[in-house]
């Protein structure tokens, strides 16, 4: 695999905590250029699937590789040619934004000329264009994720991990976030995409599995997972896959918990 590589392999992938077995053998490849929708309910192993590729989390089972790395082997390597959006980040607070993403470049080792010339284009583009000299705790939920997004693309990465990348945004960075998703898909950058927004991912992402109980139990395009079940949306089809369909009595029973006394 090249330097530039933009997969992501996935062998064989297990994981234990303790006696809880959350991976079981989970295997993927994830070709260059693609929006790849990764989802699952609460527990079912997407978020510990996401640490182990990004370098965050060892201990595990079979093999991970991330643009041609081995991640068990150089996870340090694997961060330098990710970018990533956590669903729950901690940002710097008493830092400003310039500062956040200047930390940010030099962590990747960029030249300070490079960060200095990349910074506003990125502002300008997320509508931060005046809030550089902002301090992070001065900023709403909105825009400190519009710093992540900054952050997670400062040094042109090959392969882009997003956990719940629209949260907190607005209707028209939303709109901005998915057209920036597909136009840097469409330049062959790899989009690992997690999300509860079953709507986007059904509309921005190539292909989609689902993850139940740490095993893969779909896998393919949204049309190709259609054409499998008789439901005609993404969430009818998650909702079936994972157990979750019985959401009607389960809200008619919270009714009825409420009426009591």
């Amino acid at each position: 695999m090249s330097a530039v590589d933009g997969s992501v392999v996935l062998r064989g992938l297990t994981k234990t905590f303790g006696v809880a077995e959350v991976l079981k053998g989970i295997d993927l490849e994830v070709a260059p250029g693609q929006v790849f929708g990764y989802l699952g309910p609460n527990g079912a192993g997407k978020s510990t699937t996401v640490k182990i590729l990004i370098g965050m989390l060892g201990g595990f089972g079979g093999e991970a590789r991330v643009a041609g790395v081995d991640v068990r082997r150089d996870p340090v390597e694997v961060k330098r040619r990710i970018g990533y959006v956590p669903e729950n980040a901690s940002l710097y607070e008493p830092l400003t934004v310039i500062e956040t993403l200047q930390l940010t470049g030099r962590l990747h080792d960029l030249p300070e000329e490079l960060i200095d010339r990349r910074i506003p284009g990125l502002l300008e583009g997320f509508g931060l264009g005046a809030r550089g000299p902002s301090r992070i705790a001065s900023l709403s939920k909105g825009m400190r994720q519009k710093v992540l997004l900054c952050a997670a693309l400062l040094h042109d990465p090959q392969i882009l991990f997003l956990d719940e990348p629209l949260s907190g945004l607005d209707v028209a960075s939303t709109i901005l976030v998915k057209e920036l998703i597909r136009g840097l898909a469409d330049e062959g950058r790899t989009i690992f995409y997690c999300s509860h927004m079953m709507d986007v991912v059904e509309r921005v992402c190539d292909r989609i599995v689902i993850l139940h109980e740490g095993r893969v139990v779909a896998d393919g395009s949204f049309e190709e997972l259609a054409s499998r079940s008789d439901e005609r949306h993404l969430e009818g089809i998650f909702a079936q896959l994972t157990g979750g369909g019985d959401g009607a009595e389960r809200a008619a029973a919270i009714r009825a918990a409420l009426r009591e006394g």
